[in-house]
């Protein structure tokens, strides 16, 4: 049997998330969190979808593109482990794995035919909206499948290490400054406010450093803006401030992953 195989993207993902940092570690767990994915292609056309419009979720398939250069290793540190004990790769769900395929269950909001408006006479673009992905924007997509609870949801399997969600022990605040930033930008994200609370009530800090106290001042980017946020104490956050960013990214606060 031939040890390798080629694989197609069938579709690019949209996501507010622009870098790795305070992306959730499984999906779901950030409902605020609205994206895409736009079809490619030979996959570019309505017929590939055609019902799936009846499912409320979605598996997606997807490559992990912003750490396959970087390679991988037998044994990693999963989060919720403390990232200290050693296990193996495919007993984790880490982004570092012999082939650098992930998957993830997110809901599936609509599926649209949308013009191209850089060719709006030659093509148009089928596009999934999507809520509650771990997904960092650019991801290359390889397939999707509709989720069938009956099957996909076994409520009686064992984990070792994660068997519960994690529970939310973290209260969010917000400066005046970035209370007044959230006003102005209200229109462009009308559920920005409870998007950064619920990333922020997940501690995306390196594990750690969790149930740690922490001074530093910590930046993610998310959209175009990067949210700066302190912990006050260890239990609640604050966030310092929220401003644009253009064309590039500089976040040169403390962005320790």
């Amino acid at each position: 049997m031939p040890n390798s195989i080629a694989l197609n993207y069938i579709g690019k993902v949209s996501s507010p998330y622009k870098e790795k940092f305070a992306i959730p570690r499984q999906p779901g767990l950030v409902s605020a969190a609205k994206g895409s994915i736009t079809l490619l292609g030979d996959a570019n056309t309505p017929e590939l979808v055609r019902g799936l419009e009846a499912f409320s979720h979605i598996w997606v398939i997807f490559i992990f593109h912003g750490t396959q250069e970087q390679g991988w290793k037998p044994l990693v540190r999963p989060p919720r482990l403390g990232g200290n004990a050693k296990i193996g790769a495919l007993a984790t769900r880490s982004t570092f794995r012999p082939n650098p395929v992930g998957m993830s269950v997110v809901k599936l909001d609509s599926i649209d035919v949308i013009t191209n408006k850089d060719c709006p006479k030659r093509s148009k673009n089928v596009v999934l909206s999507i809520s509650g992905l771990d997904l960092l924007d650019g991801t290359p997509v390889i397939d999707i499948k509709p989720y069938i609870p009956y099957s996909d949801a076994l409520v009686h399997a064992q984990a070792s290490y994660a068997q519960e969600t994690p529970k939310k022990t973290i209260m969010v605040s917000f400066s005046d400054e970035a209370t007044s930033s959230i006003q102005y930008l209200n229109k462009t994200y009308p559920e920005l406010e409870n998007f950064i609370a619920q990333i922020l009530e997940q501690d995306p800090r390196p594990a750690y450093k969790q149930n740690k106290q922490d001074d530093k001042i910590y930046g993610m980017l998310i959209y175009d803006l990067n949210v700066q946020w302190q912990f006050v104490s260890l239990s609640e956050i604050s966030v310092i401030n929220i401003s644009r960013v253009i064309n590039h990214i500089d976040n040169e606060v403390n962005n320790d992953n």
